[in-house]
């Protein structure tokens, strides 16, 4: 395979995801904007959003090819996913609270400060939603993947695109 092929290739991966998270985040941003617009509270960070969506995806993109030992490998693919969710969405968690420390290091005299503050700061459960729908996005993803992995590179469009059969009782 050509350097070419494989540079569209990658690009079409993260386009893939990003496309995939990104419908997530604007759920979540649709919903963010409906629950500030009922305070007169402007929504600010779409750049930010769009920004995090393509980091989002490249590392998860990574972390599909790392493995998680022989331990996993024997085990039904449902372990699969819950261990990737998890491990994925503390990892997701853990970004969320250091950029926000990191927001509030002049605030705190520091990021030490800030860091050992961020669990008492007013947007605390804005990042817990955040760090929430991202693991529904997270168990998604995962699930889509072990199915890609089982039906082929193209079978879960197949199934997607097919007509549902009927259902046997």
């Amino acid at each position: 395979m050509s350097l070419k092929q494989k540079l569209i290739d990658e690009l079409k991966s993260i386009g893939l995801a990003a496309l995939y998270f990104g419908c997530w985040l604007a759920a979540l941003i649709v919903l963010k904007k409906l629950v500030l617009a009922e305070y007169q509270i402007p929504f600010e960070g779409l750049s930010k959003v769009l920004i995090g969506t393509l980091v989002l995806s490249k590392v998860v993109l990574v972390l599909e090819h790392v493995p998680l030992g022989a331990w996993i490998q024997s085990r039904p693919a449902w372990v699969d996913i819950m261990l990737r969710t998890i491990l994925y969405s503390l990892g997701v968690l853990a970004v969320l609270l250091l950029e926000k420390a990191f927001e509030g290091r002049h605030e705190y005299d520091g990021f030490g400060s800030a860091l050992s503050a961020v669990f008492q700061h007013p947007d605390m459960p804005h990042v817990l939603t955040n760090a929430f729908v991202l693991t529904g996005a997270l168990l998604g993803y995962n699930v889509m993947s072990v199915l890609r992995a089982n039906l082929g590179k193209s079978g879960l469009l197949r199934v997607f695109l097919a007509p549902v059969p009927p259902i046997k009782r």
